[in-house]
């Protein structure tokens, strides 16, 4: 058998990379991670999930967001939120991220190789120095692809990084804008759109859909938006755009958009949020028999195969959810069915968070999908407002939402909107994958008060539904 440098060989150092790399190196493999960027954790830490969380908490408490239904529409912690203020927070928190990322790499004794990868065979992978000087060769029994995505841009577009500007650039804003207009309702476009309107911002949102995240409950949904245009946030869906272009005038420097209707809006910013397109360019994949789908994503298997078998390739390069938890997940069963390792996930049970404010969260069925298979069904719900937590929080307008089996009462989907909704939502996600029934939540006792007494809550609604 040939020797070669290593077992396993992940290029992209992200939750997938990072959590494929640390399980190999659990089972005894010599393990190395190549990363083309002088920091460790990619789009998630640097760019992505880390930063824009980070980011809400601390609109949500300088602008005092919260707590605007106890004392006033008018409360805010602070007057004047600059950028600057927002960046101490997301700084402080990236640095410490970061310092976790290396530090367990290091302890599980994984070798880190800053460097850009390419393809030379099926096999071995060439590494550029990051100083632009001397490359060598690598190789490994099994590689794992997990270099993510980098946001979409159109080659006709200007971007300066402020005026008009992606979510990679958002950190690097120096100042808060008055106005500005979301090309693009994903999950991104959205998140970003409600938090800048909860310092002020008039965000207005366009996209060629004619519903936002279909994925998603559909009263789930209109409950946001319904919030969304409380916050002033105007919404042209079903609207393409045709023109985007920087104009100068009385009112300064602008953004003017033009939509396929002829309509035209101006705003001081514009956030270009189209989608991710695979980070592969560099990778001189086909030369080696790897296929790549739409927006150069990587196609897998069920067990996250390319078209090589010991190629492998996880996180947001193979697409759809593209969420850091369910990146992380793909990387350990990859490495885990590398090296014949048993390893077994729930992947119709996997929770999605959605970080818009107010927060989403959701698993399992929704009524669409529950509709379309012609399962008899039947939906409880709790709203925050009833729940002595939800008053204590200051949020009025929450809600969760069970989905049960009409004949046998088990539990087949949980949506739920409000504060704490991704940490809630867990233990629905717990209920489900062991089978449970709606009735386990009205003979479970929950803390008082919290939240998680919602739960028993919707189960009542629910079952008073069945007489």
């Amino acid at each position: 058998m040939t020797s070669r440098d290593y077992d396993l060989l992940v290029l992209g150092s992200g939750p997938a990379g990072h959590r494929a790399a640390i399980q190999a190196a659990k089972l005894g493999k010599r393990t190395a991670v190549v990363e083309h960027k002088a920091v460790l954790g990619g789009a998630c830490i640097n760019t992505g999930t880390i930063p824009s969380k980070t980011l809400r908490e601390a609109v949500l408490h300088l602008s005092g967001y919260r707590e605007r239904s106890i004392y006033g529409a008018s409360y805010t912690v602070k007057q004047d939120i600059t950028m600057s203020d927002l960046l101490v927070r997301t700084d402080n928190v990236i640095a410490n991220e970061l310092d976790v990322n290396r530090h367990q790499l290091q302890r599980n004794r994984v070798e880190l190789l800053q460097a850009e990868g390419t393809f030379v065979d099926p096999h071995t992978v060439r590494l550029s120095g990051l100083d632009g000087h001397g490359h060598w060769d690598v190789t490994a029994d099994k590689i794992i692809i997990a270099v993510g995505t980098k946001t979409t841009r159109d080659a006709g577009v200007e971007f300066d990084g402020q005026r008009l500007f992606t979510s990679d650039d958002v950190l690097n804003l120096k100042e808060l804008p008055r106005s500005m207009v979301i090309i693009g309702a994903g999950v991104i476009g959205l998140e970003y759109g409600t938090i800048f309107a909860a310092l002020g911002v008039r965000v207005t949102v366009v996209d060629k859909r004619p519903r936002l995240l279909t994925f998603v409950d559909f009263e789930i949904i209109d409950t946001l938006v319904y919030q969304m245009r409380q916050n002033r946030m105007t919404l042209r869906l079903g609207e393409e755009v045709s023109g985007l272009e920087h104009v100068s005038g009385e009112k300064g420097d602008r953004v003017r958009i033009t939509l396929g209707s002829g309509k035209q809006i101006q705003a001081e910013s514009a956030l270009y949020s189209i989608g991710r397109t695979g980070a592969t360019g560099n990778l001189n994949l086909e030369d080696i028999g790897i296929s790549l789908g739409d927006r150069s994503l990587i196609k897998v298997n069920d067990n996250f195969q390319t078209d090589v078998d010991h190629i492998y390739a996880v996180g947001d390069v193979i697409g759809f959810p593209s969420l850091a938890s369910t990146s992380m997940e793909q990387g350990r069963i990859a490495s885990c069915h590398a090296f014949g390792e048993k390893a077994e996930s729930v992947p119709n049970l996997l929770p999605y968070g959605i970080y818009t404010i107010p927060e989403i969260s959701v698993v399992g069925q929704s009524e669409e999908t529950l509709t379309e298979a012609g399962i008899p069904y039947e939906v409880g719900k709790a709203s925050y407002k009833e729940i002595s937590r939800g008053q204590i929080l200051g949020d009025s307008i929450g809600v969760l939402k069970l989905l049960f089996h009409r004949e046998t009462r088990q539990l087949l989907g949980v949506a739920i909107l409000g504060e704490g909704a991704s940490e809630l939502i867990h233990i629905g996600q717990a209920a489900l994958s062991l089978g449970g029934t709606v009735d386990y939540f009205v003979d479970t006792v929950f803390n008082y008060p919290t939240l998680a007494e919602c739960y028993k809550t919707a189960a009542f609604d629910g079952i008073n539904r069945l007489s």
